[in-house]
């Protein structure tokens, strides 16, 4: 359940650090003669303000790092390794620290390194010259500490591609991402918005650095991501065209090879495309090897559409005459939408319901504006607003996102969401003024304080407090249910009443009984978690069938 879905992302980037100490690319490192390679000068005025030239980082009051950054390929990268180095560090520290978890035995890591040697073996040739020679910059910084696994520009290259390779790998296991747009009468002044939450969650540490990067490259659009320390490609992202990007993973086939990792992808749409028809010519250039539904907005078009994309074909989904666009982990264009795969996604994930409940508070909400997309990605009902219990991956808000994230592209602003998850303040950035007004040696915060929008008052509830010790005890109890130790009735009993309404207390619970042969209770445990809103179809499935088998033993 929630740990598969969560931890894709680790096991990619775990399965390609193993296997990249070996992989044939390791010569092939970028050609970076005609740059400039000197390091830049970073002045430290604090712990959370660093300066080189007009190049900063500083960490704002709600906690969020903004980057900004100018120059070629390597000037962007050596510039952004030497401001955020201790970051690099740890971010690095954070991933490493899961490998003997999530691959705990030699065995596996070494039919893991063979299966990706293969399979890596040409990944360095479907990402662009410019990109790896950025990644190159900032890999200059990253620590050496673990070096004896790969060199420091193959971890960075390689991590790259760990979206695509956990979603390969972990396909059943699709984060719960969904994103919408809203324009027209749709839209409250008519013009477009959009908002979208990245779920996935590594651990809590993960997304403690979460940066708002501005970049001006050389060549190509002024633009802004939200990103982590070490990731050059883009999940959520809007240029100075008004052109905005996120992703949304979709069921994928096993690809035979790597080809261009969608971050990647995105990341080129997002400095190259100014319009629609521009990101679609763009995306027709590239080899990808997950499937994926990119949604793309932009300020010239006033609109939104998917292009949805796999390893072997592209589709466009653009609804005439509409003033909106929802989109959750299925496919919609013509292309996709009848596949099997896509089928079964749709019946057995819980994106469907996902999709549904936007399209209900869309209906509740007939104007869309800032805060009321807040509002619905902070959401945290089922359809009818019935309680999901906290957690539950059928809520848009599933309080593990990364970020959630907001878009007014022809105003050229975006919010971004503090920490914790999408919860905490919306913080408002101008790129207008950004780019306008950056200048040398100055480093104040970026931020359009006046048109922030508060923090969700949930977090100051005794639910969110509950919650937050819930995910401790469920991690506690996993590891009861793992190692078959005895667990207090008491510990259960309160385990079950810090997230009532939440199916897995009681699922696990059952779990347990059975183990210990206590089949009345189990029986009990299991047929209240089916009172519950179960989230996926399969997971509904197995708690029934150990309601047959507790049936047979007990007759």
């Amino acid at each position: 359940m929630k740990n598969r879905i969560t931890y894709y992302f680790i096991i990619g980037f775990t399965g390609l650090l193993v296997s990249c100490g070996t992989s044939k690319s390791k010569n092939n490192l970028p050609d970076i003669s005609s740059y400039n390679a000197a390091k830049p000068i970073v002045i430290k005025r604090s712990d959370s303000v660093f300066i080189s030239g007009k190049n900063s980082l500083l960490k704002n009051k709600q906690g969020l790092w903004e980057l900004y950054v100018e120059g070629d390929p390597l000037e962007i990268g050596l510039t952004t390794g030497a401001l955020s180095d201790s970051l690099l560090k740890k971010q690095e520290q954070i991933f490493f620290s899961k490998i003997t978890d999530l691959v705990p035995s030699k065995f596996q890591q070494n039919l893991l390194r063979h299966f990706l040697k293969w399979f890596n073996r040409k990944l360095y040739t479907n990402v662009p010259a410019e990109y790896q020679t950025e990644i190159y910059g900032i890999s200059q910084y990253t620590s050496h500490d673990f070096d004896n696994i790969a060199p420091q520009y193959q971890r960075g290259l390689y991590l790259h591609a760990a979206h695509d390779i956990g979603h390969a790998l972990q396909d059943l296991a699709l984060v719960g991402c969904s994103s919408f747009a809203a324009w027209n009468e749709k839209s409250e002044d008519g013009n477009l918005i959009l908002g979208r939450n990245l779920d996935f969650y590594v651990n809590d540490a993960f997304a403690e650095n979460k940066i708002a990067a501005f970049i001006n490259p050389k060549e190509g659009h002024k633009f802004m991501m939200v990103t982590w320390p070490g990731m050059i490609g883009t999940v959520s992202g809007m240029n100075m065209e008004g052109l905005t990007v996120t992703i949304n993973a979709g069921k994928s086939e096993m690809p035979m090879s790597a080809k261009t990792p969608i971050s990647i992808l995105t990341r080129e749409i997002l400095q190259y495309a100014q319009n629609i028809d521009e990101a679609i010519l763009i995306a027709k250039k590239r080899k990808v090897f997950v499937s994926e539904s990119i949604m793309v907005g932009s300020a010239h078009d006033n609109k939104a559409v998917l292009i949805e994309v796999s390893p072997k074909k592209m589709d466009v989904y653009d609804v005439p005459n509409s003033d909106q666009l929802l989109c959750s982990n299925h496919f919609q264009s013509a292309a996709f939408k009848n596949e099997e795969k896509n089928q079964s996604q749709i019946a057995n994930s819980h994106s469907k319901y996902r999709f549904d409940r936007m399209q209900e508070l869309f209906i509740e909400n007939p104007k869309i504006n800032p805060k009321i997309a807040s509002e619905i990605l902070r959401n945290k009902e089922g359809l009818k607003d019935i309680p999901l219990g906290y957690g539950n991956e059928k809520a848009l808000n599933q309080l593990l996102a990364h970020h959630g994230i907001i878009f007014k592209p022809k105003e050229k602003l975006v919010w971004v969401s503090a920490n914790p998850y999408q919860l905490g303040e919306f913080v408002c950035y101008n790129l207008g003024s950004i780019f306008r007004e950056k200048k040398s040696n100055v480093a104040i915060s970026f931020e359009e304080e006046n048109l922030n929008i508060a923090k969700d008052p949930f977090l100051e509830t005794s639910a969110f407090q509950n919650y937050k010790k819930f995910k401790i005890q469920n991690h506690q109890f996993d590891l009861y249910l793992k190692n078959k130790e005895n667990i207090p009735a008491e510990f259960i009993q309160h385990y079950q009443y810090l997230n009532p309404d939440y199916w897995v207390v009681y699922y696990k619970a059952g779990l347990y009984f059975y183990q210990k042969k206590e089949f009345l209770q189990a029986r009990a445990n299991f047929e209240k978690s089916l009172t519950k809103e179960i989230t996926t179809a399969p997971e509904k499935a197995a708690i029934e069938k150990y309601l047959k088998k507790i049936k047979r033993k007990l007759q």
